[in-house]
């Protein structure tokens, strides 16, 4: 192949080679200055030059190597992301019957009890004899099936981890077990979960407290583990109307009545959420 324009600048250990898109040789890939080795000679310029394209060329190799090992260096997990992998969560499909909505029970045995006697009683359903008692039962059941389902307080979700599951048992304290027990069921009565803890904690109405309108409501809780490896439950909260230091001022009355035996830390989350880290003391 021939070459028809070509300039070399310096000379000694180092040139520049200029080369021309429309030449053979070079193209725009490789319009580029290296250092050549003092042992390779320097072809002087000339329009009748012919070069011989070698397979692999010295640069060629080094450049190739170099992108090589930055591809493998690429695909290595950071240590962030193995962390990450590591955090695998338990799902919480444990059948048990404080996980079942006694409102929604009550209403429904109720309703088909005074339907299916209304039916017996005018002889549109058989069973006319038993419909005096399925209209005296039926009455009262779903009477009480509607007030539980008014009264009645769902569960908030919880997000267990493996690692932290495996420590529950040995490092949880009692209070922390319990804690957990009363806000994955439904609950009657109450306006929310942890209602009278938080109204110690916050002081409804009272001074240095807050009104009670501004109160946190709990949204969720999680089961993990600290880095140092003790089990922590947290809490998470969405306050509107507070801010982090409303929490922070009582991260001590936090520890004292979730204690004894743990250790409270308060963050700030998502949004208006906010965290509160009881972490157990008790180690393995």
């Amino acid at each position: 192949m021939t070459v028809k324009a070509a300039t070399v600048i310096g000379g000694g250990g180092g040139a520049a080679v200029l080369c021309s898109h429309r030449l053979g040789v070079c193209n725009h890939r490789y319009l580029l200055s290296l250092n050549r080795p003092s042992s390779v000679p320097v072809p002087a310029a000339s329009s009748s030059l012919k070069m011989p394209l070698s397979p692999k060329p010295w640069y060629h190799r080094r450049l190739g190597h170099v992108f090589v090992s930055r591809a493998a260096n690429s695909t290595q997990p950071s240590p962030a992301a193995a962390a990450a992998a590591d955090k695998t969560t338990v799902p919480d499909d444990e059948f048990s019957l404080a996980k079942v909505s006694f409102g929604v029970i009550g209403l429904g045995v109720g309703l088909s009890l005074l339907s299916y006697g209304f039916g017996a009683y005018f002889n549109i359903l058989p069973g006319s004899e038993w419909s005096a008692i399925m209209l005296t039962y039926g009455f009262p059941l779903a009477i009480i099936g509607m007030a539980l389902k008014y009264a009645e307080l769902k569960p908030v979700p919880c997000l267990t981890y493996l690692d932290a599951q495996t420590l529950r048992e040995k490092c949880a304290t009692p209070i922390l077990k319990q804690v957990r027990s009363d806000v994955t069921r439904y609950r009657y009565g109450d306006e929310q979960h942890l209602d009278e803890a938080l109204k110690r904690i916050f002081q409804y109405g009272q001074g240095g407290g807050i009104p009670r309108r501004s109160a946190p409501v709990l949204q969720m809780i999680r089961e993990e583990v600290t880095e140092d490896g003790k089990y922590c439950l947290v809490l998470v909260f969405e306050a509107k109307a507070l801010q982090l230091s409303d929490f922070e001022q009582r991260q001590a009355k936090f520890a004292s009545f979730f204690g004894p035996g743990i250790t409270a830390e308060v963050g700030k989350g998502e949004k208006d959420l906010y965290e509160v880290r009881l972490i157990s003391d008790t180690t393995v």
